[in-house]
C-alpha cells in the first residue's frame, strides 16, 4: 500500500503538457524513493481521451479519492472545449469539491483554476492562472497572484502551462523532502524558476 496516492484528472480537450508534465515529476519522484503512486483518471469509464493539441491518452482508471488530486487546464478562451466545457458542464466542478470535502489536498496547473473557482475552492485565496483568465478568475472572488506557484495548503494553483512541473516538484519537495525534488530536476533536466508563493 502507498502511502500518497496522485489523482491526475484528464478531460476533452486538455493542454498536454499540464497533465503530463507533472505526471512525468511524479513517477520520477516515486522512482527516487517517494512512497507515492500516480495515475490519469476520467471522471467517468472511457478507452481514450483527446487533449487540446490532438494527443490521445488511455486512462488509469476513474477519480477515486486520492491525497492529492491535479486538474489541468486547457480551451478557456474557446467555446464548448475544454476547461470552458467542463465549467459550464459543472461535473467536474462537482467531483472536485467532493473530492477536497474528503480531505485531498486540490492543484491546478493552468487554467484549470477555474474548474476549482466553480468548486468554490478559490474564494479569498490567493491564486494563479494562465494570463488569458485571470480576469475570470478575479471574477470569482480569488486574490489572484502574477506567480508560478502558488501554496495555500489545501488549495495550490500554479500558472502558465510550464508551471505545472514546478508545482509538481514543488509539491514532491513539500511531501517528500528536497533531496527527491532536486533528483528529480536533475533527472528531468529541469531549473526550477520562481519563488513558491504561500
Amino acid at each position: 500500500m502507498v502511502d500518497t496516492t496522485v489523482d491526475i484528472v484528464l478531460f476533452e480537450g486538455f493542454d498536454e503538457l499540464d497533465a503530463i508534465g507533472p505526471y512525468e515529476v511524479f513517477e520520477n519522484a516515486a522512482q527516487a524513493g517517494a512512497d507515492l503512486e500516480t495515475r490519469l483518471v476520467t471522471l467517468e469509464e472511457t478507452d481514450i481521451v483527446t487533449a487540446s493539441h490532438d494527443l490521445r491518452v488511455e486512462p488509469e482508471g476513474t477519480l477515486d479519492q486520492p491525497d492529492i488530486l491535479v486538474v489541468p487546464g486547457g480551451g478557456w478562451t474557446t467555446a464548448n472545449e475544454g476547461v470552458r466545457a467542463v465549467v459550464d458542464d459543472g461535473a467536474l466542478p462537482d467531483a472536485v469539491d467532493a473530492a477536497y470535502a474528503d480531505g485531498a489536498t486540490v492543484a491546478s496547473v493552468c487554467t484549470g483554476a477555474m474548474i476549482l473557482a466553480e468548486a468554490d475552492l478559490l474564494e479569498g485565496r490567493p491564486a494563479a492562472t494562465h494570463p488569458v483568465a485571470e480576469d475570470d478568475l478575479e471574477a470569482h472572488a480569488a486574490n489572484v497572484v502574477d506567480e508560478r506557484v502558488v501554496d495555500d495548503g489545501d488549495v495550490l494553483t500554479a500558472g502558465g502551462v510550464t508551471s505545472g512541473i514546478d508545482l509538481a516538484l514543488w509539491l514532491v519537495e513539500r511531501e517528500f523532502g528536497e533531496d527527491v525534488a532536486s533528483a528529480v530536476s536533475e533527472e528531468m533536466a529541469h531549473e526550477r524558476r520562481g519563488e513558491v508563493f504561500s
